[in-house]
């Protein structure tokens, strides 16, 4: 007889943003007129960039003709698209990383999920609390968090609060951890971690053999100078970390999809026999195995974005976002409500009015004003009383929802 892996059945309910999908096609079915502003899923509405829908084009054109055709390419990227993430990423940052230790993918989704395949199951994990589903739920997949508990917590992870109360900036662990998840600028409060806070982070795993893995996907909306674009900009993190990036925010690739993971080679665990081995090498193993590469015409719209006038409509699209969520933050603090994030990121993390439970909020704004957010208890228990809006919506979408918010809202 089949049987299943138990640990699927330790996932409490459906994915967050399955359920939010639920709700709202339940909604549009009974109440088909609504005009529904969605501010729920991060999922970016502006075109690609020129730029990049140029390169794609010609990469089609390439693949019409014999002798310019691409099959299968390198599992790990091609190199055009690895030289051009090294040297504007890492290299004019004054960062050393070397070719072979850059991966592209599908995108950082993928990677953050799949990256615990290559640590054993005997890693404690650490998380901050709340924080972006996938790196829980997957360890929950392999087996490595214990059993969910009555309060929401499961036995075997150290979580770490993120709230208004510690200036969402997570306290060390007081207990030895292995894997430790950092995400920055943070999905889904919006803040970031100062260059001093991820020092002291570094200088943890360094001392307690720890790897942090690090999700840097909205570093491109970075705008404040002493937060970090890279955890490899502080001293002794090519030693201990691993860095997620995506160009799905970046550059509008959630429909696209690319991404890269970088493992430098200085990144090592212990196996069973005591030696030390290399994350890049298990990684390169993984991606080998279960991964055929990413397509040559996607990789080519992501090498255009490294061009000048690539860069430059680059800049043009966040600064196009960031605007929507600076409209967005100043309007729920005129309309009486505390909000976080939307400096640094591309999400505002809002407190519920009167503590009001976050899957109530959601009903609420659905059915009061006809938006979707994305509650905060989706995220963990300490997003219980938060909510999370994204400005990837179009502008006048971001400003009649900002509207309706200010003025039909009742709380």
């Amino acid at each position: 007889m089949a049987t299943i892996n138990q640990n699927y059945q330790k996932l409490p309910g459906s994915y967050l943003f399955a359920e939010i999908a639920r709700r709202v096609a339940a909604y549009k079915e009974a109440h088909p007129e609504a005009d529904i502003i969605r501010l729920g899923i991060g999922d970016v509405t502006q075109p690609l960039p020129q730029v990049c829908i140029e390169a794609m084009h010609k990469a089609v054109d390439e693949m019409a003709k014999e002798e310019t055709f691409h099959g299968y390419g390198p599992e790990q990227g091609y190199p055009f698209l690895i030289e051009a993430i090294r040297e504007h990423n890492y290299t004019k940052r004054g960062i050393k990383i070397d070719s072979d230790e850059i991966f592209v993918s599908d995108g950082s989704k993928s990677d953050t999920g799949n990256i615990q395949e290559i640590f054993g199951l005997d890693n404690k994990v650490a998380i901050t609390d709340p924080v972006y589903p996938v790196y829980l739920d997957t360890n929950v997949m392999a087996g490595r968090t214990g059993d969910l508990k009555e309060n929401g917590y499961f036995a075997g992870v150290t979580y770490l609060p993120s709230n208004a109360d510690n200036q969402f900036t997570p306290e060390l662990p007081k207990e030895h951890v292995d894997m430790i998840y950092l995400c920055c600028p943070n999905n889904p409060t919006g803040t970031t971690l100062s260059r001093e806070a991820l020092t002291k982070w570094v200088a943890y795993a360094k001392e307690n053999d720890a790897v942090i893995l690090f999700d840097a996907a909205y570093a491109a909306y970075i705008t404040e100078p002493d937060v970090p674009r890279s955890i490899y900009e502080i001293p002794g993190a090519t030693d201990c970390a691993i860095e997620f990036r995506s160009f799905s925010k970046t550059a509008g690739f959630t429909g696209t999809r690319c991404g890269y993971t970088v493992i430098p080679k200085t990144v090592t665990g212990k196996a069973a026999d005591g030696s030390r081995v290399r994350f890049r090498d298990l990684w390169n193993r993984r991606h080998t195995t279960k991964f055929n590469g990413t397509a040559y015409i996607v990789q080519r719209g992501a090498a255009a974005i490294y061009t000048e006038e690539g860069q430059a409509q680059v800049k043009e699209l966040i600064s196009y976002y960031m605007e929507n969520a600076r409209i967005i933050r100043e309007g729920l603090k005129a309309a009486g409500l505390t909000a976080y994030g939307g400096i640094n990121a591309p999400y505002i993390w809002l407190k519920t009015p009167h503590d009001m439970p976050s899957w109530d909020f959601f009903d609420k704004l659905l059915q009061e004003v006809n938006i979707v957010g994305t509650p905060g208890a989706g995220f963990g228990p300490c997003g219980e009383g938060y909510f999370r809006l994204t400005s990837f919506g179009d502008r006048k979408n971001t400003e009649r929802a900002v509207d309706r918010i200010k003025n039909q809202l009742k709380f």
